[in-house]
């Protein structure tokens, strides 16, 4: 698999979804922290962190993991496997539009053209799925989705035809207007797209990746944060879940021990106030140096004092990070 070397460390770098982290809280803008490591170390990022609509984080050194799968991860459930040329298939929610599938499409028909991404073939959810999406009291980003079960048979037609990674495009009603594209705020739809992904991927066995469509696709005319610019001159999201999941591991629950495991996690990387996860937990339990990052913040304020673990290593900045890893690491291998 090109993007693990077994002669480096394998360390994790994660931001997690919807939660206004000032790096990783737009479009893809955390790509360029988690790449700086990948110089020393393999790097299990989530998808947050290298997403941006057409474009995508993904390069050498970097292990794309959707956040199911990295929380069973952490918890000693499954190991990740090394692939290859992975068979996608892409799932598209029945009220998208035909003019906006057609974009889709052509989407699809493109990447395979040009980076022979092996799309082996899409379905049409038979009923509307109905995405809704809205702020949580905390102020991050959540949603549900109301007929998951249309979206669960969808799956279930592409594995039986032998997929094993999927995308997922699904309709969204446009987002209220707020300062997001000006690089304040929470990308509030954020939230709900972790919450399909991380059910299907459960569900299937397979890793699966949300983008969403929108009716209106027209293109934003206006200058907008350069962190948030990723998802202003498309039409669809869909380009970087396809190039991610090109390659990206598939996993087991089976002889874990012969794969990618937890036990191969030398280190977690996080914003500095977003700690409430469950993998810090079980990073810390499992004796993985956490590594909570000052430059990186969100609207959370779960800091280590929060949570009382004092054991959690606080830095200013992720090079910062990589210098101390690189002492820590590096001197006893």
């Amino acid at each position: 698999m090109l993007n693990y070397d077994e002669t480096k460390p394998l360390i994790a770098f994660v931001v997690p979804t919807g939660i206004g982290a000032s790096i990783g809280g737009y479009a893809g803008d955390a790509s360029l922290s988690a790449k700086m490591f990948t110089k020393d170390f393999n790097v299990i990022v989530n998808p947050n962190v290298v997403n941006a609509a057409c474009f995508s984080g993904v390069t050498n050194g970097i292990i794309y993991t959707e956040g199911f799968v990295l929380n069973q991860l952490f918890k000693g459930n499954l190991g990740l496997i090394p692939s290859q040329n992975n068979k996608i298939g892409v799932i598209f929610d029945k009220s998208i539009s035909q003019g906006v599938l057609n974009v889709h499409i052509n989407t699809i028909n493109a990447m395979k053209t040009v980076y022979g991404i092996n799309v082996i073939d899409y379905v049409i959810t038979d009923e509307e799925v109905k995405v809704e999406f809205f702020k949580l009291s905390s102020g991050n980003s959540s949603g549900c989705v109301v007929n998951n079960k249309t979206i669960l048979d969808a799956g279930k037609k592409l594995s039986d035809k032998g997929v094993n990674a999927i995308a997922v495009v699904l309709k969204f009603d446009e987002p209220p207007e707020d300062n997001y594209k000006f690089g304040q705020g929470v990308d509030i739809i954020g939230g709900v797209e972790a919450v399909v992904s991380h059910y299907l991927t459960k569900e299937l066995g397979i890793m699966c990746v949300h983008a969403p469509a929108f009716e209106n696709i027209d293109i934003d005319k206006n200058i907008v944060d350069p962190r948030a610019a990723a998802e202003y001159i498309t039409p669809t999201f869909l380009p970087c879940l396809l190039f991610a999941l090109k390659n990206s591991p598939l996993f087991s629950y089976k002889n874990v021990e012969q794969y990618i495991n937890v036990s191969h996690i030398k280190a977690l990387i996080m914003p500095y106030n977003a700690l409430g996860s469950s993998i810090v937990l079980d990073a810390l339990e499992k004796n993985i140096r956490v590594f909570a990052i000052k430059e990186n913040k969100s609207i959370l304020n779960i800091s280590k004092d929060i949570i009382k673990k004092n054991d959690i290593m606080e830095l200013q900045t992720y090079e910062e990070c990589i210098n101390k890893l690189k002492d820590i690491l590096y001197e006893k291998i």
